[in-house]
């Protein structure tokens, strides 16, 4: 406690100002229910009713609490966007240890795997394969994490190599250690910090895809709340002047920006550099 203590004081008010934005987003994720006046889908008044006592943001193009859709987006669309990158990290990050630690065959036929997924732009790529197989939110996750993990593999291996050459590989090699224990004991501790960063990073832009395709038709699915399709849902109100679309598109962008805030402190404590 006193370490956490420690750590928090001698953070920039950048990273204090991320971790806050990043501990209330969690809090109104997790108690969605308990903070909103209404239920998700309930429809609770006119079309696009302006704000007011009744409706604090007003109301969308059915008739739903603005305020409401745009809590429970949080928790659905960080919820997904967390989920597809921890899968995405699993994946890229087994796969790349794979592709350093066996070498040769393995090594090439994984490398090449991945070159072809990336020379594919991923929106577009997304787009299709969602178009084909459907758009429920397992599809949409198992598509980005698929994606996503490629990046995640290019640099896992990057890190893995570097270590899997050092003497105490080799030791643990030589003891007879297999595979597995290699990967999990030797190689993975020593390349956590540069995985945590891209994790934060790569949520970012998972959690831009998602909103991405949500505006475009093809992601979180309506009656549940996203804030991609809120946007798309309520654009015609910025015509009139009503700033209600950017609600949700403010929300993104600072959770966004906080991610990053956030990610930087870490790089700059992981890398040793003095102020």
């Amino acid at each position: 406690m006193d370490a956490t203590l420690r750590l928090l004081r001698s953070a920039p008010p950048t990273a204090l100002f991320g971790l806050f934005i990043i501990f209330a987003y969690s809090f109104i994720a997790i108690f969605a229910p308990v903070l909103t006046p209404y239920g998700e889908t309930e429809i609770v008044g006119a079309e696009f009713e302006p704000w007011g006592e009744g409706f604090v943001l007003g109301t969308d193009s059915l008739g739903r609490d603005m305020l409401t859709r745009l809590i429970y987006g949080a928790r659905n669309t960080i919820g997904i966007a967390f989920l597809t990158t921890a899968l995405a990290f699993l994946l890229g990050s087994v796969t790349g240890f794979l592709a350093a630690t066996i070498s040769g065959w393995v090594d090439q036929l994984l490398s090449r795997i991945v070159d072809v997924l990336m020379a594919i732009p991923a929106l577009i790529f997304g787009l299709l394969v969602l178009t084909i197989v459907g758009t429920s939110i397992t599809n949409m996750v198992l598509v980005i994490a698929v994606l996503e993990s490629t990046r995640v593999f290019r640099l896992a291996r990057a890190v893995a190599m570097g270590i899997v050459v050092m003497d105490y590989v080799e030791a643990a090699r030589l003891r007879g250690e297999g595979l597995w224990w290699i990967m999990t004991r030797e190689v993975l501790p020593n390349a956590l910090p540069p995985l945590v960063a891209e994790f934060g990073l790569r949520f970012c832009f998972v959690f831009l895809f998602i909103s991405a395709l949500s505006f475009l038709g093809l992601g979180i699915q309506p009656p549940t709340a996203d804030w991609g399709s809120m946007v798309r849902d309520n654009a015609t109100l910025i015509t009139f002047g009503d700033i209600t679309p950017l609600m949700p598109a403010a929300a993104i962008a600072l959770l966004t920006v906080a991610v990053n805030f956030v990610v930087d402190w870490f790089l700059h404590k992981a890398s040793g550099l003095k102020e």
